[in-house]
């Protein structure tokens, strides 16, 4: 059933993701490092992290595109998941810190905590961490969903909303008493599941696995999306005052399809972390999730494929225009939002998709008049 509701580009987009998992780890191992062929190993760490935020762009196209949910807050459930990830990294550092303390992590030693912390016990087991991954973006969108969606907060005032939650955290975690690392962060990674988080076979794996998420985070996202489930979402997207007056409980939809959403980023978040080699505070900034919203615009609101496509061209034009021109990337991203906005504003891949339709639809205009006239012609 769910390989029936995938459609063209959705098989075209796995099957990218599925030669990128062959060809990017054979290329980094097998070839020499002078061939022109290789990928050296920092590339496949860069690769990983534009997939970490295409799954970040796919889960906020599944609230924004689908159910009319403009979140300028998703930057907090990826950064939540990150943390989560870092914490259990920090726990697998042991004595090899600079402090050479087993228990506590170098920043607590500085700060002169004689303790680890309650919220960090457990994060020293792998499967414990993974569900924190998952759980505590999931737990705090339930909430935010259910008070929000029940007291029919909509709009930008959602959106504002949104933005002030995560605001809100990224003060909470520059504290240096949430005993989180404060401006610093979470970093100096050593091992994860036992081998080094610098290797190059390491790196390679976290490739694949971030690749291996994006396509079920976008097979999830597709499941909704063309179930029953989803067309209640468009339902509520194009007309939710109506959707309620047919009996369907809104809220109790979009505070599902929120907290979805909000696992999926968690996810990308624990995948990003061990890649770049930090997670801190502005991760929270509402700067990063009004940068997604611009990901998920230029490829497509609405397409999944196209919120993904948008995450990774927009970062790779990112790293380099600010390896050329630093100063200049604020002004390009402004530029390019405003461009979309007004020439392209169903995104690359939604414009494609409507001047398809159209042709299609004139094609089979066109065909009954010529079948007639070769009847009238034999």
């Amino acid at each position: 059933m769910l390989l029936s509701r995938i459609d063209k580009p959705g098989w075209i987009f796995l099957g990218v993701l599925a030669l990128a998992c062959i060809v990017v780890p054979a290329l980094n191992l097998l070839t020499a490092p002078g061939s022109a062929f290789h990928v050296p190993t920092y590339a496949v760490s860069l690769m990983g992290k534009y997939l970490a935020y295409a799954i970040l762009a796919l889960s906020l196209d599944l609230v924004w595109g689908y159910c009319g949910i403009l979140s300028l807050g998703h930057g907090a459930f990826f950064a939540l998941g990150g943390y989560a990830m870092g914490m259990y990294l920090m726990r697998q550092i042991g004595p090899r810190g600079v402090y050479g303390n087993p228990v506590l992590p170098d920043f607590m030693v500085f700060l002169n905590y004689k303790s680890l912390p309650w919220y960090w016990h457990g994060f020293d087991l792998f499967p414990f961490a993974a569900v924190m991954v998952l759980l505590v973006p999931g737990i705090l969108a339930f909430v935010f969903g259910w008070l929000a969606f029940r007291s029919r907060v909509t709009g930008v005032y959602l959106s504002i909303i949104t933005q002030a939650m995560t605001f809100a955290l990224m003060l909470a975690f520059f504290r240096n008493d949430m005993g989180l690392g404060g401006n610093n962060g979470l970093t100096d990674f050593k091992d994860i599941l036992g081998f080094n988080v610098q290797a190059q076979g390491t790196r390679v794996v976290l490739f694949v696995l971030t690749a291996v998420a994006l396509g079920l985070a976008y097979l999830v996202a597709r499941f909704m999306t063309t179930s029953a489930f989803g067309k209640v979402l468009i339902a509520i997207r194009d007309a939710e005052s109506r959707t309620r007056f047919l009996g369907y409980r809104t809220a109790h939809f979009k505070v599902l399809a929120f907290t979805v959403s909000a696992m999926m980023a968690g996810v990308a978040g624990a995948l990003y972390v061990p890649q770049v080699g930090i997670i801190n505070p502005s991760e929270f900034a509402p700067a990063n999730s009004i940068e997604a919203v611009i990901w998920v615009a230029v490829g497509g609101r609405g397409t999944l494929v196209g919120a993904a496509l948008g995450a990774v061209l927009v970062n790779y034009a990112k790293t380099l225009l600010t390896g050329a021109m630093p100063d200049a990337w604020l002004f390009a991203l402004g530029a390019l939002f405003v461009v979309v906005t007004l020439y392209l504003p169903k995104g690359i891949l939604g414009t494609i998709n409507e001047r398809l339709g159209a042709r299609r639809a004139r094609v089979r205009t066109d065909s009954p008049p010529a079948l007639a006239e070769e009847g009238r012609g034999s």
